[in-house]
């Protein structure tokens, strides 16, 4: 991937330094064979069956659940004994999770497993298994209010974050640990050398951008996974409920039952600074990390499914993009399936790519995956494809413009505005949703407006994050709107609407790592989960047109009066083939996605007013090429990425080294 920005000025110095060492292994062999000696890539060499297991409780300095004592996280450790009796300090891999007791973890719902005496017996995911014998340590750390820990869970706010960042400050020595919940003996850490990667699906992963927002010191890389990165656009997007619940029903489905009988009071601060008309309120502030980039000192890998619908893919699109505007370095892959672990739809390549990054970014090797392209993209079930950098230089935004229907009533995508007058309305329909509307888009129905270019004559690909402004004319006081991308052609998918989201798991396992009675490294494989499609919905957004003069409050609309307002859509990257055409379709309520308004009614689009800026590698003029009648016949899919990605990897441990076959 590209150097980020902000390091460009320190090559020269580098360079500098380096002097001396290039001359020397210049004049010496034995030097420059000592230099190409150094490893790349850590080994399983220590043994998992005889790691350490122990149980620290860190002291956070919060008092959530207001019982005057300052609460204690759970953090449970397992790092190989050897290092230690060397005199050697290792870093931490660090899975911070509100779920280890509730609901489990992976496609298995592993939970965390304790013996008798309060031991623990498993840590869920393979992290454990493959990393510790490789020279990690890893955490697990139970958030505040759950499973064994101290206060209260407050849905990414201040105590959800601080539950991890104080793991990090223990492993760095700035925070107390302690021996047991509630004694006085103490636990240091003295076997870490502080550096930490902070790695987890969904909430886990959400928490690890918050604390890297906090710019906490040894806090070298995270991994978020489907993760958040504003709670506020969790629940809502622009004004409309995207759920018919808020984060208290989240905190009490995570908490321990005894946390639920002492955390009322944050219950109840969830419910009333939380309100479901979704107005942006200071709890939403405490909760939204993208302002706090400038903050992070951590390297980003980000993954999330294109398709996912549960964390909606405009949280990866707008913390990526602030993460980029501070240089901060990155990765991303980015799959066709909805809310999945890489580690449930590509085991191999995923296990290999977490090793070379936690090896490069934890223990300094120079495995040369800083030099690969910055991207992994899913262009179809199973098949991948690579940028250098993403968006893909040359990636440009044009303003397309809907144009009034023809005959038939549907309308036309160009470049050439609508003429002054031009109209088009829908009436809101609570019943019925995106998938209503693209299957019906060659079609007038009442309630949507659909807009399609020409078949195209070349492939066109769309990389990024992208935007619709309205001008919307309501007949009620209330209105939701909808705008959603479609590629209109037949395609085979991943099925990211049925139970799995994409996958479909498998009776066969594979084994990842060491084993140990009670913590098993084999989990059950998994397959692409495919549908044959006549178009697909590639990217959404949503709005309450009651925001149109402040997106923090909404106001009542004056019937008959038109109100301007974009709608931002989610990040995506899709290529649409030769001979399909790409469709924007504007609505009210998507159902099953959003909440309908108090009031559904017709809303009327100034069409002259209306414009789609969307994210084009090309620009402009790849836009112009793949419209334009009698252009040359289009290049194979493949050609718009950069390079296909490496094929999975067998990636199985020796037997010797404790493997389950």
């Amino acid at each position: 991937m590209p150097i980020p920005a902000r390091a460009t000025r320190f090559r020269y110095f580098v360079l500098l330094a380096a002097l001396p060492a290039l001359l020397l292994s210049l004049l010496s062999p034995a030097y420059a064979a000592a230099q190409s000696s150094r490893p790349t890539q850590s080994e399983p060499v220590y043994s998992y069956a005889n790691a350490i297991r122990e149980s620290v409780w860190v002291d956070t300095g919060l008092d959530g659940d207001g019982d005057g004592k300052s609460d204690r996280v759970a953090a449970d450790v397992i790092r190989p004994r050897e290092p230690a009796q060397r005199g050697r300090k290792i870093p931490v891999i660090m899975d911070a999770s509100p779920y280890y007791a509730c609901c489990g973890r992976g496609n298995e719902s592993q939970k965390k497993t304790y013996d008798a005496d309060g031991n623990v017996v498993q840590f869920p995911l393979f992290y454990d298994n493959y990393f510790v014998p490789r020279g990690y340590a890893f955490v697990a750390v139970d958030f505040a209010g759950t499973n064994r820990s101290d206060g209260c869970v407050d849905v990414g706010g201040r105590s959800d974050v601080t539950s991890a960042k104080a793991v990090v400050d223990w492993l760095n020595g700035r925070a107390r640990g302690y021996t047991s919940r509630t004694g006085a003996e103490r636990a240091k850490a003295t076997w870490s050398n502080g550096d930490t990667g902070m790695i987890g699906k969904s909430y886990d992963g959400t928490v690890a951008n918050g604390v890297a927002a906090t710019g906490v010191e040894g806090l070298k890389t995270i991994v978020p996974i489907g993760a958040i990165s504003s709670w506020y656009d969790y629940y809502f997007q622009q004004g409309a409920a995207l759920y018919d619940s808020g984060p208290d029903w989240l905190s009490n489905y995570v908490e321990s039952p005894e946390a639920r009988t002492r955390c009322a009071a944050v219950q109840k601060r969830l419910v009333d600074e939380a309100p479901r008309n979704g107005d942006w309120t200071a709890l939403w502030d405490e909760r939204n990390h993208v302002p706090d980039a400038d903050r992070v000192k951590a390297s980003v890998f980000v993954v999330h499914g294109q398709q996912d619908l549960n964390v909606r893919a405009k949280h990866f699109g707008q913390w990526w993009d602030a993460l980029a505007e501070q240089g901060v370095e990155r990765k991303i892959w980015l799959s066709q399936t909805g809310h999945v672990d890489p580690f449930d739809f590509r085991r191999a390549d995923w296990v290999r790519t977490l090793h070379r990054w936690f090896d490069h970014e934890l223990l300094g090797y120079d495995n040369g995956i800083d030099d690969e392209p910055m991207a992994d993209i899913e262009t179809a079930p199973d098949r991948w494809a690579t940028s250098r950098q993403w968006p893909p230089s040359g990636t440009d935004t044009v303003d397309v413009k809907p144009g009034k229907g023809t005959q038939s009533g549907v309308g036309t995508l160009g470049l050439k505005p609508a003429p002054r007058g031009a109209t088009e309305s829908f009436t809101d329909d609570p019943s019925r949703g995106e998938d209503n509307w693209a299957a019906q888009l060659d079609t007038t129905t009442a309630d949507k407006t659909g807009f399609l270019t020409a078949p195209l004559a070349k492939d066109l690909r769309l990389s990024g994050s992208s935007r619709v402004t309205v001008t919307a004319t309501p007949s009620t006081t209330t209105a939701h709107l909808s705008a959603v991308l479609v590629d209109l052609g037949p395609a085979t998918i991943r099925d990211f609407t049925a139970a799995g989201e994409g996958i479909v798991t498998l009776p066969e396992r594979t084994c990842w790592g060491a084993t140990r009675a009670g913590d098993s490294p084999c989990f059950k494989e998994t397959a692409a989960k495919t549908a044959d499609v006549d178009y697909t919905v590639f990217s959404r957004g949503w709005a309450d047109l009651g925001t149109y003069a402040d997106p923090r409050t909404e106001r009542p609309l004056t019937p008959g009066k038109p109100h301007t307002l974009s709608i931002e859509l989610a990040a995506s990257d899709h290529v649409i083939p030769a001979g399909h055409r790409l469709a924007l379709i504007i609505a009210g309520t998507d159902a099953g996605l959003i909440e309908p308004p108090a009031t559904p009614g017709q809303s009327t689009l100034d069409l002259r007013r209306t414009t789609a800026e969307l994210p084009f590698v090309g620009g402009w003029r790849a836009f112009t090429e793949a419209t334009r009648p009698g252009a040359p016949a289009a290049a194979p899919l493949e050609s718009t990425y950069e390079g296909l990605a490496k094929a999975p990897q067998a990636l199985r441990l020796p037997p010797e080294r404790g493997l389950i076959p």
